[in-house]
Parts: structure tokens; sequence; C-alpha cells
């Protein structure tokens, strides 16, 4: 039997911050911190942002590293075997010899999202992924497809851009315009076609960042009716339905559950769009779900299910009292 001092760890590295969830064997949450991302693709200092996150909710759940008996982490940018190179290191923290398993943050979205029951997930907000899991337990993603759906936030703002630069933008959409101007700080289009010119900003790291910071006014733009932040909205909405679509042909039900995760998803433009259209299913029937956990929820408990322990209602319920563990 397990010591009952032993717990386990999950990782959610989704997005700019990395967020680590300790827990029990019963699911009660222990401690829950917050640090920078976790993917090299977003910020140089990765690897020490989660060992220092790892580091800080240990010493909050007043645990050493010798307690930990199983870790989950779901990593952005881990897609293929080659980025193990990278990805491993990150949870290298002195004296934690437990199993490790390192997973894309959209595998810990779905665990927790759909607690690993057959479904879609559409990840949206600083990235973005579709991924499903089968009857048969087939992780089977877009990229699998060579599909992707450039719905993420700095894809909404740099589409956006563009089409303002190429002179596409009509009177009806100067509140966006206004907008865009006063967030790169400049007074005319003239001067924002010479900020394109040198390439916004250098660093593609904070450029992107730069870029995504802008993708909430046109989701609320869209939400306002302005005819060219529908348009980028509605092309994004539509890859994510191609996306959806064909993922769902690899199901044996006629029914097919999708949950949302992501700032982009989830806001009410999108969120909107996506139930009008996901209602037209093409090849199955698709039942929006709201999700059930967090990510970070989901890989505790992945890394509960590497130890063995059963999933029971009990042990949902002590995780769902955590405000962290709940999918806001």
């Amino acid at each position: 039997m397990e010591n009952q001092s032993r717990v386990v760890i999950g990782i959610d590295g989704g997005g700019t911050h990395t967020r680590v969830m300790v827990a029990d064997f019963e699911g009660c949450v222990l401690a829950y911190v917050e640090r920078g991302a976790s993917s090299i693709h977003k910020d140089v200092r990765a690897k020490e942002n989660v060992q220092q996150a790892i580091v800080d909710a240990l010493c909050e759940a007043g645990k050493q590293a010798g307690d930990v008996a199983a870790l989950a982490a779901g990593v952005a940018g881990f897609d293929a075997k080659a980025d193990l190179a990278w990805v491993e290191p990150l949870t290298d923290v002195p004296g934690l010899h437990c199993p490790r398993q390192h997973v894309n943050d959209a595998v810990v979205a779905h665990s927790g999202a759909l607690l690993s029951e057959p479904g879609i997930i559409v990840v949206s907000g600083t990235g973005s992924i579709i991924v499903a899991v089968n009857e048969a337990g087939h992780h089977i993603r877009n990229y699998d497809l060579h599909h992707y759906a450039a719905s993420a936030a700095r894809f909404l703002a740099y589409d956006a851009t563009y089409e303002v630069l190429a002179g596409n933008a009509k009177e009806e959409d100067a509140l966006l315009v206004e907008a865009m101007l006063r967030f790169w700080d400049v007074s005319t289009l003239d001067e924002l076609a010479q900020l394109a010119a040198e390439g916004f900003i250098a660093d593609p790291r904070e450029r992107n960042r730069k870029f995504a910071e802008l993708a909430p006014d046109l989701t609320d733009f869209a939400q306002m009716n302005i005819p060219l932040a529908r348009l980028v909205c509605d092309r994004a909405v539509h890859q994510i339905t191609v996306g959806v679509n064909m993922l769902a042909a690899y199901f044996l039900e006629s029914e097919v559950k999708v949950a949302l995760v992501g700032s982009v998803v989830n806001s009410a433009y999108f969120g909107q769009q996506l139930a009008l259209r996901l209602e037209q299913g093409k090849r199955k029937k698709l039942r929006l779900i709201s999700p059930a956990f967090s990510p970070a929820a989901g890989a505790v408990l992945l890394a509960l299910k590497e130890r063995g322990v059963e999933i029971t209602p009990r042990l949902l319920a002590n995780l769902g009292a955590n405000s962290e563990a709940q999918y806001a």
C-alpha cells in the first residue's frame, strides 16, 4: 500500500504560464503555483521556470522531492520525439526520482476536460491544436493530418493587421483600425506600414507575444459586428470546424463530445459561432460540452493513473473542491 505521505505532481505547460499542482492519492490538492512559460519556443528560461515551479509547489505543499510518486507534464511545443531533448530536462529536479510522463499540453487538457473519455478537444489560445481520443483510446491530432487551424491569438492579430495594411478595412471597421493604431502607438496607417516594414519587433518570441495581446480586441469587435473582425474570426472558426469534423470520422459512435479549451475559443464570439457550426456536424453528431477540470488537474489525473490509483467519484469530488482544478 502506498505511503499516505506520497503525492503526485501535475503540470500544465500550455500558453504563457506553467501551472503546477500537487495532490495526494485522494485527489486533495495540496499546492498550486504559476510561473513562466514551459516551452523554449516562448521563453528562453523555460527550464528554470518549470523547475522553480516544481520546487515552489512542493515547498507550499510541505513535501520533499522524495515524496513524489509520479509526475505528469503537458508541455506546449512537444510535438515530436525529437523534442524530448529539451522537454525531459524541464522536470529533472534534484531528488525527483519518480516516473515522469511528458506529453503535449493538449493531452493533459483532454484528460481534464473529458476525463480521458472518448471525445475531441479544441485548444485555441496562445497556441492551437485539435485532439481526438476515440473509443479505442487512440490519440489523433489534426497535426497528424498535416492540418493546422490558424486560430491562436497571435494568428488572429497577424491576419487582421495584414488585412488593414492591404487596404481592406472599410468605414465600418473604423473602431478596429483606431484600436490597432493605438495598440502599436502610431497615428496613421502609413506609420503602421513603416513599423511593419521594420518587422514590428525583432525578437520573434516578443513579437508573437505582442500580437497575441491584440486578439481580445478582435474577438470583442467581432461580437460587436465589426465586419473585418468578423471576417478574420470566421476564417479561424471555419478552420476549427473543418478540423473537428475530420477527426470525428475516427470515432465509431454516432455522437462525439467536443470541449473547448483556451481564451480564443472561449471568447463570446467564438463560443457562439462554434456552437452553431458544430450543430451541423458533417461526419458525426457533435455535442459541445463544458470541460470538467482544468488542464493542470488533468495532469494530476494522468499521474494518479500512472500509479494505478482508481479515479473514483469521491476522488473527483475532492479534486473539484479546489478552485484551480476547476475549469475557468
